[in-house]
């Protein structure tokens, strides 16, 4: 998995796992920081299209569905789903490594905890 979020102090962090280290602080320098994760899948697939800040996968997801209905694929475009809010980190890096988990994480989706509770 090249890309892992991590939540401190209540902020979603995206890292590079493939940037190295710092040499002074030991951390890799981070690609995004959100307060709140969108990810935008294909419903039938559980492929992951975006994912990143709400206001941006939310964009993404307009323009491409208006594109895919242009181009007459009604039912792809009707296929691409977006999820966003507090979600667990485990929830989240899974999605991006597993190939086909949003669909399941979407069909629990109501009674996941919520992404930013310390356990």
């Amino acid at each position: 998995m090249d890309q892992q979020y991590q939540l401190k102090a209540g902020h979603y962090y995206l890292y590079d796992m493939r940037d190295t280290p710092s040499a002074v602080t030991g951390e890799r320098r981070f690609r995004l920081r959100t307060e709140t994760v969108a990810i935008a899948f294909d419903l039938h697939t559980g492929e992951v299209h975006q994912h990143g800040t709400p206001t941006r996968i939310h964009s993404w997801a307009l323009t491409a569905r208006r594109r895919l209905r242009a181009a007459g694929a009604w039912e792809s475009a009707d296929d691409i789903v977006v999820v966003s809010g507090p979600l667990p980190i485990e929830e989240i890096n899974n999605c991006l490594r597993i190939r086909g988990y949003c669909r399941r994480m979407f069909q629990r989706l109501a009674s996941l905890p919520h992404g930013k509770w310390m356990r």
